[in-house]
């Protein structure tokens, strides 16, 4: 059975009424844009999501323990952002030319991909759920909040987001294109394979290229939208009840996390169900060109929210930047000890001390790292 490959971001052909074919679309200028988003935007997403969410797991690993379904939830969310701008690079090296790592590698990296975006998304509707425990459920939060719950919920979460992502694992082929071997057998030149989606009829394409989106756009988006809405509304209407400043102040980093999530995957996710509705009409060049040109400019919009969930989730709560300062101050003790080898006992006793703080201030923190 002749196998199909099916990418239609750079080899759309178009036809007329009377059936003639034109030239392939070329999308140059999506192209460059695309160049200029993994060049520079991506490689500033990758630098600050790598140094927010290392923070975030360094801070639990050696600083806080998680005390609370909250902390399980944010150090989660770190590891998904993490995993994802480290496979971000290697994604926009992969989209731009060919893959010569291998067949393994490219079902890793496209898998990883889709378990991470999942896994986020419904790990931030699963803290939404849990504020609205802790405040509007007040009263039955100490039996439903548990460490015991949160790791299970976890669990869940990432087996729910793998079972996801199987399309993409089984789909996602190393292969040599017919385009590439053509330009191969011309050139002499060495063999060059792509990591992309490769079906065996056409059948299974149509379906793939339908159910794969739309599964993205309902549980990567709107189901953590709505939990997040329903959540949210209710917590800041508990909130507003109470007439406190500091309850006041949290109703607007309500707001600020819920507006954020929408300004970053809204437009995404508009431009990428409008793609999959008419993805089997005819097109102009022009159009198609538009298009595509506008979901990678959503898209790496839409990345930049793995860099702010650490400023929004964590660094917002007084108990984190006070962790945060005792790195930056640890790591700075230690600095000082290979720069000043003849100051190493005051130092050494200086961060020794600092350690004795930290498992102090531990031992008295609450558990809560969401100022709320």
């Amino acid at each position: 059975m002749e196998e199909l490959m099916w990418n239609h971001s750079y080899y759309l052909y178009n036809y007329t009424d009377d059936y003639d074919f034109e030239p392939p679309c070329t999308y140059e200028k999506t192209q460059k844009v695309e160049h200029v988003l993994g060049l520079y935007v991506h490689s500033v997403i990758c630098v600050l999501g790598l140094v927010g969410n290392s923070l975030v797991i360094v801070t639990y690993a050696f600083y806080k323990r998680t005390k609370s379904m909250t902390d399980v939830y944010l150090l989660n969310v770190a590891v998904a952002d993490l995993l994802f701008v480290l496979a971000l690079p290697l994604l926009v090296y992969n989209d731009q030319t060919s893959w010569p790592m291998g067949p393994a590698a490219c079902k890793l990296l496209r898998g990883s991909y889709s378990v991470n975006l999942y896994s986020g998304m419904l790990l931030l509707a699963c803290i939404s759920a849990d504020r609205y425990v802790a405040i509007v459920q007040a009263r039955r939060s100490f039996r439903l909040r548990s460490l015991s719950y949160s790791r299970i919920i976890c669990a869940a979460v990432w087996a729910f987001a793998f079972l996801l992502s199987v399309p993409s694992f089984y789909y996602y082929h190393w292969y040599e294109p017919s385009h590439f071997r053509m330009i191969n057998e011309t050139s002499q030149g060495p063999r060059q394979y792509i990591c992309e989606l490769r079906f065996a009829d056409t059948g299974t394409a149509l379906m793939a290229k339908v159910a794969v989106p739309s599964t993205q756009l309902a549980v990567g988006f709107f189901l953590p939208l709505c939990v997040m809405i329903f959540c949210y509304a209710a917590v800041i209407v508990t909130l507003l009840k109470a007439r406190n400043f500091q309850r006041h102040k949290a109703v607007r980093v309500v707001l600020v996390v819920v507006l954020v999530f929408i300004a970053c995957h809204l437009p995404y996710n508009v431009a990428l169900l409008y793609d999959t509705v008419v993805m089997f009409g005819l097109r102009s060049c022009e159009e198609s060109e538009a298009l595509q040109m506008a979901l990678a400019l959503m898209q790496s919009f839409a990345y930049l929210h793995c860099c702010l969930n650490p400023v929004l989730y964590a660094f917002v709560g007084v108990r984190f930047r006070n962790h945060f300062r005792r790195i930056f101050r640890d790591l700075w003790c230690l600095g000082k000890r290979y720069i000043s080898p003849r100051r190493f006992s005051r130092v050494t006793s200086e961060f020794y001390v600092s350690t004795i703080r930290r498992s102090v201030d531990g031992s008295s923190d609450n558990g809560s790292s969401f100022t709320m």
